[in-house]
């Protein structure tokens, strides 16, 4: 059996085991995200078993090739492995991109982003009083281009009796979501991307799945009032914060406002 010395390695392999230790953590990371046990069990179970095995034939035949191979394979099972949660994917990425923080609008600003507030709880409030479904997106210009293309395109003022009127049951565009950017509604009647997470309570419907979907796929927060129950959820990042009240509605739009909210959108 050939010996092994330490000094043996080159920079490139050292590499090589980082690259490999780094890929074995994001997938467990990323899987274990979609309460994918199971699968992270086999994926490490895979990976160690396999470069266990190709050390001991490395150890007998000293081929240099093998480390190679090993390092290709691993990559190529990593990358299989992340396309079976694209959505995970994306989301890591964007809670990891640093937001834009941004001071307060000029005096002169601040009463009209006020008024933007009270008009937006003032109607979801009055909405779930009523038990009238609606779904509410925050958006900074960071929706896919099919979502805005989907419903009728606004460009209106926020207003409580304009979202009331959008969201009545007899409305066209009732059943799709109202997208709202800065001052503006900007799109009704827009269609969603649906979770496929079935972790979440059946009593969830279709609006909350489709408010679920959209905070997935892109950097935004959503607001819902439930059709059955008129119970308001605020939902950011997949995460769903039911009950929500006049304090907690004032919180999440205060943090669009003030701080996701892009500055161009607030000149």
């Amino acid at each position: 059996m050939p010996e092994f010395h330490l000094e043996s390695l080159q920079l490139t392999d050292y590499l090589a085991v980082v690259l490999v230790a780094f890929m074995l953590i994001f997938v467990s990371v990323v899987a274990g995200k979609n309460q994918a046990g199971k699968y992270v069990a086999l994926y490490l179970v895979l990976s160690i078993v396999s470069g266990v095995v190709v050390a001991i034939v490395w150890l007998y035949t000293e081929n240099k090739y093998l480390g190679a191979v090993y390092v290709i394979g691993e990559l190529i099972f990593s990358v299989f492995s992340l396309l079976l949660f694209p959505t995970e994917v994306r989301r890591l990425f964007l809670k990891n991109t640093k937001l834009k923080i941004v001071e307060p609008v000029r005096g002169e600003k601040k009463p009209e982003v006020e008024e933007c507030i009270s008009a937006v709880i003032k109607a979801l409030q009055n909405m779930s009083k009523s038990d009238v479904g609606a779904l509410v997106v925050l958006s900074n210009d960071n929706l896919p281009k099919q979502v805005l293309d989907s419903g009728v395109k606004l460009n209106a003022d926020i207003s409580s009796q304009l979202l009331e009127a959008i969201f009545f049951p007899k409305a066209p565009l009732h059943d799709g979501a109202v997208i709202l950017s800065g001052h503006k509604i900007v799109a009704a009647g827009c269609f969603l991307p649906l979770t496929q997470n079935l972790s979440y309570p059946k009593e969830l419907g279709t609006r909350h799945r489709a408010g679920i979907g959209i905070t997935e796929v892109s950097n935004v927060t959503a607001l819902i009032v439930s059709e059955e129950t008129g119970i308001i959820s605020i939902v950011k990042a997949g995460k769903v914060t039911r009950y929500a009240d006049y304090d907690m509605l004032r919180g999440a739009l205060e943090e669009y406002y003030w701080k996701d909210l892009s500055v161009e959108h607030k000149k």
